[in-house]
C-alpha cells in the first residue's frame, strides 16, 4: 500500500493509453479491488467527540451550539458535519497511490446545479472547503457512504440504498472508462449540462431535472434582493434574522470589509475587477451557512451598482481553515487556505464562479464567491427511490469527471476494470460505515442529553 504522505508513484511519460491502463491494473496487487469492502473501527479509535471538538478551535464559540444542533437532527446531518471523523477512519484503508485533487467532502448534498459564466446550467461538485490532493478512493467512499446514510434516513428498503451506492460507484467507473478513451482536452471539456444529465441518469425522471433547473434559475442576487434586504434611510440594508443573519456590533467591520475587499480584487483577472469596480459596498452582515462550516466566520456583502434600476450583488466571505485531510495527507502547499480552496475548485469544477477569489484579514483566510449564482441542491429527503438512484448516478458521473481533470483517467480506469468488483466492495464498505455513522450520531445525541455538548436547533 502506498504511504499517504509520500508523493504518488507516477508512470513514466510518455506512455500509451494501454500502458497507463496496465499501470493502473498493476496496483491491484497491492490493493485488491475487493479489499475496499473491508472496514471496522480501530481498537484505539478516538472518542468521536474529541475529533469533532478539535475542529472547533478556530470557530466562533457563540455559533457552536448551532453547529451541534444541526448535526443532531439526523445521522445524515451528522455525517455532513463530521468530515474530520471520516478522514480519520479512511486513513488506514487500502489505496492505490493514484492521486487526484479531492473534493474532500463528496457527500451527496455537496452536488448540485450552478450557473456557468455563460449562464448555462451544469451539475457538479459545489463544496471545496476540504480540497487537497489525495487518494481518489476517499471521495468515492464518502459519496457511497452518504447515499446509504441518507437512504436509510429516508426509510428506503436496503435494496434501494444498495442500488444507489452501486449506481454512484458504477457511474464513476463507467465514466472514468469513457474519459480514459478521450483526448486530454476533450476530457477536460466534458460536462453535465441539462441534456447530458437526462441521458446519463436514465432512472432520474426528466421532470426532476427540469424542476431543479427552473429553481436554480431563480436563485440569483436580483431574486434574493427583496427577501434579504429592507430599506432604511433610503438605502438598502441586509435584513437581520438572528442568530442566522446579524449585523456586526463593531462599526469598524464595515471599513475593514472595504480594505479586505480591495485585497480580494487583486486575486481576480483584470476584466472581473473592472466589472466589480462598477459596484460599491452597501452593507455587510454575519451569516450562518451549512452544517460542517457553522462556527467559521462568514459574512455577506451587499454590493449595489450605480444605476437607475435595482442592481444588487451579494458576495459571501467565508473563512477557510486547515483542511480536514491535512492531518493525514500533510500540509497544503498553499500558505493561504482560501487560496487552497479557490485553486482546488478551479481544478475540479468545469466552470467556477467568475467572482471566486481570496484574501486574508487579521491572520484569517477568506475566500469570496457569489451568494446566489443559480445554485441549487436537491432536498434528498424529498426524493423518491427512483429519483434518489438517479441522483446517485449523476453524482458518480460528476465526481469521475472532476477526478479525471487532475488524475490519470486511464490509470484509474485500468485499476477499476470493466466488471463491478470495486462497485460491490465500496457498497459493502458504505453499509458498514453507515452503521458506524449512526452509532456516532447516537453518541452525539447522548452527549447533548447529558450536557457534555450544548446544542441549539434554529433555522
Amino acid at each position: 500500500m502506498t504511504s499517504l504522505r509520500t508523493s504518488p508513484r507516477l508512470p513514466p511519460k510518455p506512455m500509451t493509453r494501454a500502458a497507463r491502463e496496465a499501470f493502473g491494473r498493476g496496483h491491484r496487487r497491492g490493493a485488491p479491488r475487493s479489499s475496499h469492502a473491508l472496514w471496522s473501527p480501530a481498537r484505539d479509535r478516538p472518542d468521536v467527540l474529541d475529533i469533532l471538538t478539535a475542529t472547533d478551535r478556530e470557530r466562533l464559540p457563540e455559533l457552536l451550539p448551532i453547529r451541534y444542533g444541526r448535526m443532531s437532527l439526523s445521522p445524515f446531518a451528522f455525517l455532513r458535519g463530521a468530515a474530520a471523523v471520516m478522514v480519520h477512519d479512511l486513513a488506514p484503508t487500502p489505496v492505490t497511490g493514484l492521486r487526484v485533487q479531492l473534493c474532500g467532502d463528496a457527500h451527496v448534498s455537496n452536488f448540485g446545479f450552478f450557473g456557468t459564466p455563460e449562464r448555462d446550467q451544469v451539475f457538479d461538485v459545489n463544496d471545496f472547503d476540504e480540497t487537497l490532493p489525495g487518494p481518489w478512493e476517499w471521495d468515492v467512499k464518502r459519496l457511497a457512504a452518504s447515499l446509504v446514510v441518507a437512504g436509510r434516513q429516508n426509510r428506503y428498503d436496503r435494496s434501494v440504498t444498495r442500488r444507489a451506492a452501486r449506481a454512484a460507484v458504477g457511474a464513476y467507473r463507467e465514466t472514468m472508462a469513457r474519459l480514459a478513451t478521450m483526448r486530454y482536452v476533450d476530457a477536460w471539456y466534458f460536462h453535465l449540462d441539462r441534456q447530458s444529465q437526462s441521458a446519463l441518469a436514465g432512472r432520474a425522471p426528466r421532470k426532476l431535472i427540469d424542476r431543479a433547473a427552473a429553481a436554480a434559475r431563480e436563485r440569483t442576487s436580483l431574486h434574493a434582493f427583496p427577501k434579504m434586504t429592507r430599506v432604511k434611510g433610503g438605502r438598502a440594508r441586509i435584513r437581520d434574522d438572528p442568530p442566522l443573519i446579524v449585523h456586526y456590533r463593531d462599526s469598524s467591520v464595515f471599513e475593514a470589509s472595504r480594505s479586505f475587499y480591495e485585497r480580494y480584487l487583486a486575486t481576480l483577472p483584470e476584466e472581473r475587477r473592472m466589472l466589480l469596480d462598477r459596484y460599491h459596498i452597501e452593507d455587510v452582515a454575519q451569516k450562518v451557512v451549512g452544517v460542517g462550516s457553522i462556527g467559521l466566520p462568514c459574512s455577506v456583502l451587499l454590493l449595489m451598482g450605480d444605476s437607475d434600476v435595482e442592481d444588487p450583488l451579494f458576495l459571501q466571505l467565508k473563512e477557510a481553515t486547515v483542511s480536514a485531510l491535512e492531518p493525514v495527507l500533510g500540509s497544503s502547499i498553499y500558505t493561504n487556505h482560501a487560496e487552497r480552496v479557490v485553486v482546488g475548485q478551479h481544478l475540479v469544477q468545469e466552470a467556477s464562479d467568475i467572482f471566486l477569489g481570496w484574501s486574508r484579514h487579521r491572520s484569517r483566510d477568506f475566500y469570496v464567491r457569489q451568494l446566489w449564482d443559480m445554485k441549487f441542491s436537491y432536498d434528498i429527503s424529498a426524493l423518491g427511490a427512483r429519483e434518489f438512484i438517479g441522483q446517485a448516478e449523476l453524482c458518480g458521473t460528476a465526481l469521475a469527471r472532476g477526478h479525471a481533470r487532475t488524475g490519470d483517467p486511464a490509470g484509474i480506469s485500468g485499476y477499476l476494470g470493466g466488471r463491478p468488483v470495486f462497485d460491490a466492495a465500496v457498497t459493502t464498505f458504505a453499509e458498514k460505515y453507515a452503521l458506524q455513522t449512526e452509532r456516532d450520531y447516537r453518541t452525539l445525541r447522548q452527549a447533548i442529553k447529558k450536557g457534555r455538548v450544548t446544542a441549539e436547533t434554529v433555522g
